[in-house]
C-alpha cells in the first residue's frame, strides 16, 4: 500500500509538471503603470480565466518597442509575442517588415450586430500608412496637467500658457522627444492648428519651433516614462507637465492629487497591437487578439482608465469606473466638451520625418 501511495504521488506530481510544461506563454509588451493595469483587468485576466492553458507575462518595455523588435527580428530570435505600440512606430515597423500583416476580418471579431471589424474600427485606424499591420485599441491624448495650488490669480488654460513663464512661473515637464513639442511650440507661436504640419515641413518652420522651445528650455524637466509626469506634479517638482490623459485621470480621480487637466490642443493618437515577424505561436497570438480587441473588451478597459475605445460599437458600452463608480464618458479625450481644440497627430508625417527630427532634437538638448 505504501509503495502504491508513493507511486501515486509521483504520478500526480509528474502530471502536474507536464501540465505546466504544456502551458502556452504569451509575452505581451506594454507601457506599465495604470495602462498595463487596465489591460490586465480588461483583457488578460478574463482571457486566462477562460483559457487555463495560457500564461501571460507582462513586459513594460513599450517605450523601447520598435528598437527591440528590430533587434529581435534581425537576430532571428523573437521572444516577444505581442507589442503595444503607437501608430507612427507601427508604420515604421510595418515598412521595415518587422511585424506581421493582418487580415482584420479573419483575425478580429465582428461587432455584436455582425458588422465586420474592418468597418467597426474607426476609419483609417487599421491601416495607418496604407498597410494592415496595426490593430488599434484606444484613442488617447497627450495633454497638460498643472498643480491647482501653484497659481493664485489665474489658472493656465491654453497651450500658450505653457510658454508664458512670466504669468505662470515654475518648472515644466515635457516628454523627451520632438513629437508634440514641436507642434505645440508652433501653435503657441501663433501658427493655426491645421497648418502645423505644413509649417513643420519647411526648414524655417522647424527652426521656428525650436526657437519657441528655447524660451522655456532652461525650465524643463524631460520625462521618458508615462508614470513620471504625474509623479513630478504630485511631488511639486513641476507646476505643469505634458502627460497621457489616462495617467492624469488616475492622479486626479484615483489619487486625489491637487492637479487639473488642460485640454487645449490635446494631441490625439492611436495605440494598439503589432505582432513581431517570426513569433513562435502565431495561432495563440491570433486567438488572444480576437478576444482582447472585441467590442466588449475595449469598452471594459474604459472602466479602469480614461482612454477611448477604437471601435464604434464599444463607445455606447462605456459606463462607470469599476471602483470609483463615476461616469467615465466625460473623462474621455473624445468627449465633446474636451475637443474644442485638438491636435490631430499626423502619424504618417512623423513616420517620414522621425529619424531626422530625433537627431536634431537630441542635438538641441545637448547644447
Amino acid at each position: 500500500m505504501k509503495q502504491f501511495l508513493r507511486a501515486a504521488v509521483v504520478s500526480v506530481g509528474a502530471a502536474l509538471l507536464a501540465g505546466n510544461s504544456l502551458a502556452t506563454e504569451l509575452t505581451i509588451v506594454s507601457w506599465g503603470g495604470a495602462y498595463t493595469a487596465s489591460q490586465q483587468k480588461a483583457y488578460h485576466d478574463p482571457y486566462v480565466a477562460n483559457n487555463p492553458g495560457i500564461r501571460i507575462i507582462n513586459d513594460d518595455s513599450g517605450a523601447e518597442g520598435l528598437a527591440k523588435i528590430r533587434a529581435q527580428v534581425e537576430a532571428d530570435n523573437v521572444t516577444w509575442d505581442l507589442v503595444d505600440m503607437v501608430a507612427s512606430d507601427a508604420i515604421i515597423a510595418c515598412d521595415e517588415g518587422l511585424v506581421e500583416e493582418i487580415d482584420p476580418d479573419t483575425w478580429l471579431a465582428p461587432a455584436p450586430d455582425g458588422t465586420p471589424a474592418s468597418q467597426d474600427f474607426f476609419a483609417g485606424t487599421l491601416n495607418p500608412g496604407g498597410t494592415n499591420c496595426f490593430i488599434p485599441s484606444i484613442v488617447y491624448s497627450t495633454t497638460f496637467g498643472y498643480r491647482t495650488d501653484a497659481f493664485q490669480d489665474k489658472q493656465p488654460a491654453t497651450i500658450a500658457d505653457v510658454f508664458d513663464l512670466e504669468t505662470f512661473p515654475g518648472k515644466r515637464a515635457l516628454q523627451k522627444r520632438p513629437i508634440n513639442n514641436l507642434e505645440w511650440a508652433l501653435i503657441a507661436d501663433g501658427v493655426a492648428g491645421d497648418k502645423v504640419y505644413e509649417v513643420l515641413s519647411t526648414p524655417e518652420g522647424v527652426a521656428r519651433a525650436f526657437a519657441k522651445l528655447d524660451t522655456i528650455k532652461d525650465h524643463v524637466i524631460w520625462w521618458a516614462e508615462g508614470a513620471q509626469p504625474p509623479q513630478l506634479l504630485a511631488d511639486g517638482e513641476v507646476v505643469m507637465a505634458s502627460a497621457y490623459n489616462g495617467r492624469l485621470f488616475s492622479a486626479i480621480a484615483e489619487k486625489n492629487q491637487p492637479i487639473a487637466m488642460m485640454w487645449d490642443w490635446q494631441a490625439f493618437d492611436l495605440d494598439g497591437w503589432v505582432v513581431p515577424k517570426g513569433v513562435k505561436d502565431l495561432g495563440a497570438v491570433k486567438a488572444y487578439l480576437k478576444f482582447a480587441t472585441d467590442t466588449q473588451r475595449l469598452a471594459d478597459q474604459a472602466k479602469y482608465i480614461s482612454y477611448g475605445p477604437a471601435r464604434h460599437s464599444s463607445g455606447p458600452l462605456v459606463g462607470n469606473h469599476a471602483e470609483l463608480g463615476i461616469d467615465m464618458k466625460p473623462h474621455m479625450p473624445t468627449n465633446k466638451n474636451n475637443v474644442t481644440s485638438v491636435l490631430n497627430f499626423d502619424y504618417v508625417w512623423w513616420a517620414d520625418h522621425r529619424a531626422e527630427l530625433d537627431e536634431r532634437f537630441n542635438a538641441w538638448l545637448a547644447k
